[in-house]
């Protein structure tokens, strides 16, 4: 499965970001939650983990999953039930989460895409798993590349985060029960080889532009956006996963930006227009604006 090698390569990418690192930088905070480098490798892995046992070991899976979910509704965070199921720090801890998803990643090299394996919530195609663990990864490794103040260099495989988006547009209405919209807005990102990508109704007049990375920040919530005028500039967040969480705070940092033309969108919540399925019942920040304004 293509996915699947492109989850590698996601996970090798962050691999040679952290391979410099000295033992004390793993306790740095990021600007996600103020998680350490470690905290983040260590939910990766407890994930990456759970998508394993979700594909090869069904019972397993649930086994392990009932205590975790009986922490959270208990009201532990998620760092504090992963570190109870991995205690590893630094090194230690970077080896296993080496291992780790390289045996997710053979695990469903292996698999039909189009098997179901269960999840936290509905159960989910593999294609749709191991790609959200391509999202996990890209996105919690992005905190780790701002606090190191680096930039990242982008690959076309992004392209399954930017589809995992595109498919979960009615689902990210669904969760907070609203009316799920007829038609998509048209969506036309530029990929990081140069290839143009659209999505959704291409007549529609909401229509969605701008980097195909850019985008993918946005959804995963990894970049915040805010109106000047007609375009979106999203900027660096706080960022959150899986848990209900409030809608990242925006910062003066990294800049980029998202342009939207909006018809009947007013005060439709824009980072709710496309979602990663991991996200949850958060707040959303909402836009006001004049009707069929283009883009500067």
């Amino acid at each position: 499965m293509q996915q699947a090698s492109d989850f590698l390569a996601e996970s090798e990418a962050l691999e040679r970001l952290i391979t410099p690192l000295q033992v004390a930088d793993f306790a740095r905070p990021t600007g996600f939650k103020a998680w350490t480098f470690e905290t983040i490798l260590r939910h990766l892995h407890f994930w990456n983990h759970m998508a394993n046992l979700a594909l090869t070991a069904p019972d397993d899976f649930q086994a392990a999953l009932k205590p975790a979910v009986e922490g959270m509704m208990a009201g532990k965070t998620l760092p504090e039930i992963e570190v109870n199921h991995f205690p590893e720090t630094d090194l230690a801890l970077v080896s296993l989460w080496q291992t780790g998803f390289r045996e997710v990643a053979a695990a469903y090299q292996q698999a039909d895409p189009s098997d179901r394996v269960a999840w936290v919530g509905p159960s989910m195609s593999a294609r749709s798993s191991i790609t959200a663990r391509q999202m996990e990864t890209w996105a919690h490794g992005q905190a780790i590349a701002d606090e190191l103040g680096l930039v990242r260099a982008e690959d076309d495989r992004i392209r399954n985060i930017v589809v995992l988006g595109v498919n979960t547009f009615g689902w990210s209405f669904t969760v907070r029960g609203a009316v799920v919209p007829d038609a998509q807005p048209s969506l036309r990102l530029t990929a990081p080889s140069g290839e143009i990508w659209e999505y959704g109704d291409a007549d529609s007049r909401e229509r969605i532009t701008g980097k195909a990375h850019e985008f993918a920040q946005v959804v995963t919530q990894t970049r915040n956006i805010r109106t000047r005028g007609s375009p979106l500039r999203a900027r660096l967040p706080r960022s959150g996963c899986g848990m209900p969480s409030a809608l990242p705070v925006p910062l003066r940092r990294h800049p980029c930006r998202v342009s939207v033309t909006l018809n009947r969108l007013a005060r439709r919540p824009i980072s709710r227009l496309f979602d990663g399925r991991c996200r949850r019942l958060r707040r959303v920040e909402t836009i006001q604006h004049a009707p069929q304004r283009q883009p500067k």
